[in-house]
């Protein structure tokens, strides 16, 4: 049986008042790719970024729940959140290089972690670009800005610099939602290469997306998980009304 790489449980989260996530029950295998799909508003990208505590940087949000990753505890008082996210790492919907070259952007966690070595940066760099699936594109120009590149590579520029910090869980919140086509394919075939590698949990407001990508599928409703499962089951034998209503596009 595939050892559980990330458990949250009875996972409650507020903006304020306002209860936005009731009670989640979720977790992860290792090297699975996962889905969060769901309307707006259903609370799969709020429940995302409660995995590398992102919310840390908002006010007035207050997360609940037990969050275990590899066994600790991602919400304990003593968790470095630095670390953290460099071990779960999250690449957003609209792709966000930093204003540097190419070979910056990537080398940029392995720096702030602390890493001077020029060789080992090299090695890292280049490895990254190459599981990233962008190094043959690149590689001639990685003193260039990020910044210069098409939306689809600074999307994979952007998933090399996650990956430079050598993540166990990638979070893609829509990842693709911003790229026309051609672009998403590429970033699809990236995430396909590195499902051996890594955890990816990915929120998708596209069906096929999902089912094309993914090994699990979780449907959230107004921040309730309504089924979770392998995705072929959810897409073609869904337990729930709500899960076959909102994938045969009754409603989303």
């Amino acid at each position: 049986m595939t050892e559980k790489i990330l458990v949250t449980e009875n996972v409650h989260l507020y903006y304020g008042k306002k209860e936005a996530l009731h009670g989640i029950d979720l977790s992860f295998k290792k090297n699975d790719i996962t889905a969060l799909i769901g309307p707006s508003g259903s609370g799969k990208s709020t429940y995302l970024r409660a995995l590398n505590r992102m919310h840390d940087l908002a006010d007035n949000v207050t997360v609940n729940g037990t969050f275990m990753f590899n066994g600790q505890d991602i919400y304990a008082p003593n968790t470095d959140t630095v670390s953290l996210r460099q071990k779960i790492g999250m690449v957003f919907q609209q792709p966000n290089p930093f204003p540097f070259s190419i070979y910056d952007n990537v080398a940029f966690g392995l720096r702030t972690a602390g890493h001077k070595d020029k060789g080992f940066l090299d090695e890292t760099v280049e490895k990254s670009l190459k599981q990233a699936a962008i190094w043959d594109e690149v590689k001639d120009t990685l003193h260039k800005s990020a910044l210069s590149l098409s939306g689809g590579q600074q999307q994979r520029v952007s998933i090399a610099r996650a990956l430079a910090t050598g993540p166990d869980i990638m979070l893609l919140d829509e990842p693709t939602a911003a790229l026309d086509p051609m672009s998403a394919s590429k970033v699809e075939d990236t995430m396909m290469q590195l499902r051996n590698q890594l955890t990816m949990i990915i929120v998708t407001h596209s069906m096929a997306q999902a089912s094309r990508i993914s090994d699990k599928t979780a449907f959230f409703m107004d921040g309730n998980l309504i089924e979770f499962d392998n995705t072929k089951k959810v897409f073609l034998d869904p337990t729930r009304q709500e899960t076959q209503d909102y994938i045969s596009g009754r409603f989303g």
